[in-house]
């Protein structure tokens, strides 16, 4: 049996912890939410706490692909035509100067196709990796996510990326909601805002885990040596 250093308690919660039943879930690492010129740089918000899960990404995906773990990641964004656009998320981000679907510095804003919806390259998903085209915060809505994980026998989630209050988040809970056994990586996620990263890594650990459990990628990497 193989337990992670998570709080609020061992994880996972039956010690199987295995290439072939665990898979890493990168979110959302697009330009769009954390490069230059993208949606989270027009709407004016601190680049750096969006980038800082860079380097701990990289360095707990190179250790679990040499594991031959499942390696995961989303993009969300809309189709070109925006027909799977609710006019009220359009209208919402209109409101503060980055309307979904216009022009920006990278394109039209997240839209699937445009420089700025692309996984920015220090992630980049290698061939055969599956990519999850979401049109919504969470990666289980309007997506094959669920059928995937199950034909491969994942479950367990480690999940990473951005933002951990919104897409991290709604992902997990739609998962644990699932029955999928999660673990939200603290170092490996990060938000537009330090509160509101500290607030959701305090709320997983309510209830004795309400939604699953939290660990840095040290401890990870930890009992992957």
């Amino acid at each position: 049996m193989t337990f992670v250093n998570a709080d609020p308690y061992p994880w996972p919660w039956n010690g199987e912890l295995r290439p072939d039943n665990t898979a890493l879930v990168v979110i959302d690492m697009q330009t769009d939410f954390c490069g230059q010129g993208g949606y989270v740089d027009t709407m004016g918000y601190d680049l750096s706490l969006t980038r800082a899960p860079i380097e701990p990404i990289q360095r707990l995906m190179a250790r679990l692909r040499s594991l031959g773990y499942t390696v995961m990641h989303t993009r969300e964004g809309h189709r070109p035509d925006l027909s799977d656009l609710p006019a009220n998320k359009r209208w919402r981000s209109q409101r503060i100067g980055a309307g979904i679907g216009d022009a920006g510095p990278c394109g039209r804003i997240l839209v699937r196709g445009e420089a700025g919806w692309e996984i920015i390259p220090e992630l980049a998903p290698l061939p055969g990796e599956v990519v999850i085209d979401k049109p919504g915060k969470g990666s289980f809505c309007a997506t094959d996510l669920e059928l995937i994980l199950r034909t491969r026998g994942i479950a367990n989630l480690l999940l990473a990326g951005i933002t951990t209050d919104v897409c991290v988040h709604t992902t997990m809970r739609e998962a644990n909601d699932r029955g999928f056994e999660c673990l939200l990586l603290e170092d490996c996620t990060g938000a537009t805002d330090a509160g509101n990263h500290r607030a959701a890594l305090q709320m997983v650990k309510m209830q004795g885990g309400v939604f699953g459990a939290v660990a840095s990628s040290s401890a990870v990497l930890e009992v992957l040596s």
